[in-house]
């Protein structure tokens, strides 16, 4: 891998790690725009000052979007959701390995 790739990687990763921001993802993962109020409740225990940070920060990194409705996932937030999906498969099995181990 480049280090520019390297680049990319971490700043994903970062950008994922900050508190939250992937359970913002997976309350929208359904496909069906979510006001402000009905994103906070489903992501749970979020202040609306957390939520308006990480909707910024999610929206200037093009993953998710604003209609009319709510916020929803872009093409983009759509793709990285399907592409975690494989990690929650991985860990499901990697969980079963390791639960055999003990």
């Amino acid at each position: 891998m480049s280090s520019k790739e390297n680049a990319a990687v971490s700043q994903l990763l970062a950008l994922l790690e900050t508190r939250y921001a992937l359970r913002v993802l997976w309350a929208l993962k359904d496909g069906h725009p979510q006001t402000f109020r009905l994103l906070q409740d489903s992501v749970g225990g979020i202040t609306p000052n957390t939520l308006n940070t990480r909707l910024k920060a999610l929206r200037e990194a093009g993953l998710i979007g604003h209609v009319d409705k709510g916020y929803n996932l872009t093409s983009s937030g759509t793709d990285l959701l399907k592409r975690l999906s494989d990690v929650q498969a991985f860990a499901g099995k990697w969980a079963t390995s390791q639960a055999k181990k003990k």
